[in-house]
């Protein structure tokens, strides 16, 4: 018997018995969508995460004052007052691996326009601020150089911001006020959204490190800054250019611990990657139980199936069907239940993925890659669970065989 008439051979048997074969179909077509659902969800927070990690700006790196050790007691990051604005000036002009660097000061203000008031947080950074975060300005500009040394009272404000004072006004040029000193609004940030701690990276305002300083906060009690290496694989090396100045500049001895940590970009996104791969990993293996289950099924009833049509097997041996035609005939049922499965379970997995999507609220991408390996799977399901029934089939005795009643 060629293909063909081993595939029209085990279609006709499978369409016989339509329910049972449906019914064992069952196991596969929920595996395989169970496996896509739940990797499409993995990979969409994957991706979710990625894109929040793009959104803080690339090959970012960042310095706080730090591990500071008095009388036997460490002070954690951001506690300390290690960082100066004359380290910011050398970091900028002693190496040459970093691109462009900002001091970073904050503080919690109540802004006011008009009659509207809204809860947001001020921070103080320099015109580099704008590159490192690649933060682009929607409406108006961002504010320069002079503007930082004159400690000018302008603003760069994110769009939550201008939504809960402004509404479908223009707040260029407008006048708000901060802890009720006036302020005029230059430029309005294009949105970011959330970033991977859930907070509201619009919510925001930005303006002269120095205005925030002298302004509103009257002194700066927690120096950060942030910066960029000049490219993504500059990184490490940025990163030591700047250890060893700031340690230099600190007086620190060769025992002595660092009083500051850096932190780069690329240690953040492989830290919260890998936890989604893992949890990636961890609901496809889940998911792959119930294929397990639905190969199982398709043996059983292969098993059942020799069983009942061992007397046809005998007249199909009487007649010159090799052991191998036999072989092929029940191995290829096996096989056609399980892609069929395999492809119906595609539809349900990618169906279910956006019904996920859609009223769960969560993230999810459905990519070429689980599809390919759904079928592929679903076919080895067929191999290998069909196998040992379709030998038995081949090995029957055909002068039992026809004697079986």
């Amino acid at each position: 018997m060629n293909l063909v008439e081993i595939l029209r051979v085990s279609f006709d048997a499978l369409i016989k018995n339509k329910m049972r074969s449906l019914l064992t179909m069952l196991g596969i077509i929920i595996g395989v969508g169970a496996v896509i659902a739940m990797v499409a969800v993995g990979q969409g927070a994957q991706a979710s995460v990625e894109a929040q990690i793009s959104s803080l700006g690339m090959n970012v790196l960042l310095i706080f004052p730090t591990s500071t050790t008095r009388g036997g007691v460490a002070s954690g990051a951001g506690t300390g007052t290690s960082l100066t604005e004359d380290d910011i000036t050398a970091i900028r002009d002693q190496c040459p691996a970093v691109a462009h660097v900002s001091p970073m000061i904050r503080s919690g203000v109540q802004v006011v326009y008009g009659d509207q008031n809204w809860g947001t947080s001020a921070q103080g950074v320099t015109p580099d601020y704008f590159d490192i975060r690649e933060w682009q300005i929607d409406k108006g500009d961002e504010f320069g150089d002079q503007d930082v040394r004159a400690a000018s009272k302008v603003c760069v404000i994110g769009q939550t911001v201008v939504q809960q004072l402004f509404d479908s006004q223009n707040p260029i040029n407008a006048t708000i006020r901060l802890r009720n000193i006036p302020f005029k609004v230059i430029g309005t940030l294009k949105p970011k959204g959330q970033n991977m701690m859930g907070q509201d990276q619009d919510d925001i305002i930005l303006l002269p490190y120095t205005t925030l300083a002298k302004r509103i906060m009257g002194t700066i009690r927690n120096w950060s800054v942030t910066a960029s290496a000049t490219t993504k694989e500059m990184i490490p090396e940025a990163q030591n250019e700047m250890t060893q100045l700031l340690r230099s500049r600190h007086k620190l001895a060769p025992t002595d611990d660092n009083d500051f940590t850096i932190r780069n970009q690329t240690e953040i996104a492989d830290a919260s990657t890998q936890t989604t791969k893992i949890m990636t990993t961890l609901l496809g293996s889940i998911a792959s139980v119930s294929l397990l289950v639905g190969g199982i099924g398709i043996m059983n009833i292969m098993l059942v199936s020799v069983t009942e049509r061992t007397r046809e097997i005998g007249i199909r041996k009487a007649i010159g069907a090799r052991k191998g035609d036999i072989l092929g005939q029940f191995l290829m049922e096996a096989i056609v239940m399980s892609v069929l499965g395999g492809f119906l379970g595609i539809a349900l997995g990618v169906t279910g993925s956006s019904l996920i999507s859609r009223f769960a609220g969560w993230p999810t991408y459905t990519s070429t890659s689980s599809i390919f390996a759904s079928v592929i799977f679903s076919m080895a399901v067929g191999v290998f669970f069909g196998y040992y029934p379709a030998r038995k089939a081949a090995s029957l005795n055909p002068i039992e065989a026809l004697r079986y009643e």
